[in-house]
């Protein structure tokens, strides 16, 4: 690039995209202009535009991106059920795609030479990023500074900073965490959870009260759903913003919401997080609860194949494949019934089932009952059972013969055995 090229760089005013706009300008002669997406991140927002500015970059567009996040990321991602490593609901892997996507078509826009992430060698976050890059600017040149510059940790940016007039950093040498935060979660990485036998410093938590700090008295909330979307709390209907941002406030104050994670980075390692996710608790629960009132055990159990798949797809950053449009044809017929209230009981860190309820629902208290059951006859069963055992009846058959056969076996040698005692006199033998 002999001239001045425009990269555009995903911008969060951190502290690796904050010693980025500099580096940028020092080692490839840049106009640099930030890109970022608002999807839930709060006060961290603030001030943004002159922070970047005062770095370096010629401007910094912040979008509100937080209903496209919720709607079109968080809610397919809820309805498939997707856990990864058995307890991450996946905050970060959702929100990059959308985060990288807003980048890459405004890049395009304006006619742009790059761009640019601060995503580490180490990371998932490089990955999610550059395939969505793939998918929206695939010609497009990345740049990602972690994987050319010499700078080798956080001390080491904060001295380059500090060689530059300090950039307007928030971030200092005592401020050890890692974050990352959006209207899904937050994750907390580095410091002393690098030592996975450390438990977590109260003063780290951000979103969640700690448990046996939380209310006394016990909360109660119906969650409702329509067609395994979320869509109201106690009745009263909200938008998909509204709606997460009052879940995360009432969970987070009853200390619901937080996993401590070991998990398996895409790059092979692993790496121990942890996370605050209270609004997310709390809908995952519910949504669970309301697929077993409605759907059968075989759709059930293919649901439960394909929230592993999912989750996968999500965490290693192949949101726009081919793959994922399949999977979310399929999870929309697994929740064309999944349509009804769940109720919840929330108190100090724990948050329970203690009602559900649907028009779809396959529940026949009729049926259930231990009491009369009206059209369900007893004896019916006596065929059901004869025609299911069948295959262990005929196990059974088999193993019966298989025994009288050795016998019958074991009886022949042993008679040859006898016979050849008695032609071969016993002294003949050595």
């Amino acid at each position: 690039m002999s001239h001045s090229p425009l990269v555009v760089l995903a911008y969060s005013g951190g502290l690796d995209t904050s010693i980025i706009v500099p580096w940028l300008r020092e080692n490839y002669n840049a106009r640099v202009i930030c890109v970022a997406a608002d999807v839930g991140q709060a006060e961290e927002l603030s001030g943004l535009d002159q922070r970047a500015k005062r770095q370096g970059a010629e401007a910094c567009i912040v979008e509100d991106l937080r209903e496209t996040f919720v709607r079109d990321y968080i809610w397919p991602t809820l309805r498939a059920g997707a856990i990864y490593a058995r307890k991450y609901l996946l905050g970060t892997s959702m929100a990059r795609p959308v985060i990288a996507r807003a980048q890459a078509e405004l890049a395009t826009r304006i006619g742009a030479d790059a761009l640019a992430h601060g995503c580490t060698g180490k990371g998932n976050d490089q990955v999610r990023f550059e395939l969505t890059y793939a998918a929206f600017a695939p010609g497009m040149k990345v740049i990602a500074p972690w994987r050319e510059w010499d700078i080798r940790s956080r001390e080491d940016a904060l001295d380059y900073a500090a060689a530059r007039g300090g950039l307007d950093l928030q971030a200092s040498r005592e401020k050890i965490y890692s974050r990352d935060r959006n209207i899904w979660h937050i994750s907390h990485e580095g410091g002393p959870l690098e030592d996975p036998n450390n438990e977590p410093p109260e003063d780290m938590y951000m979103l969640t009260a700690a448990p046996e700090n939380a209310p006394e008295r016990p909360h109660y909330l119906t969650i409702g759903f329509e067609a395994g979307y979320p869509v109201s709390i106690d009745g009263v209907p909200y938008s998909p913003v509204q709606l997460l941002t009052l879940l995360n406030e009432i969970a987070g104050a009853h200390g619901v919401g937080r996993a401590d994670i070991v998990e398996d980075r895409l790059v092979g390692m692993k790496s121990r997080g942890v996370y605050e996710t209270p609004g997310g608790t709390l809908l995952y629960t519910a949504h669970r609860e309301l697929e077993q009132l409605v759907l059968d055990r075989r759709t059930l159990a293919l649901k439960d194949e394909v929230a592993a798949r999912y989750a996968d797809l999500v965490y290693e950053g192949r949101w726009w494949s081919t793959e994922r449009n399949a999977l979310d044809a399929l999870v929309d017929a697994t929740q064309r019934n999944v349509t009804g209230t769940v109720r919840l009981k929330l108190y100090k860190g724990n948050a329970s089932i203690v009602g559900r309820q649907s028009p779809l629902s396959l529940y026949d208290e009729g049926l259930a009952s231990f009491g009369d059951a009206g059209n369900y006859d007893h004896a019916d069963a006596l065929g059901f059972i004869r025609l299911f055992s069948l295959p262990v009846r005929a196990d059974a058959a088999q193993r019966e013969k298989a025994e009288l056969l050795a016998e019958s076996r074991f009886a022949r040698n042993g008679h040859a055995h006898a016979q050849l005692r008695t032609v071969v006199p016993q002294e003949a033998v050595v």
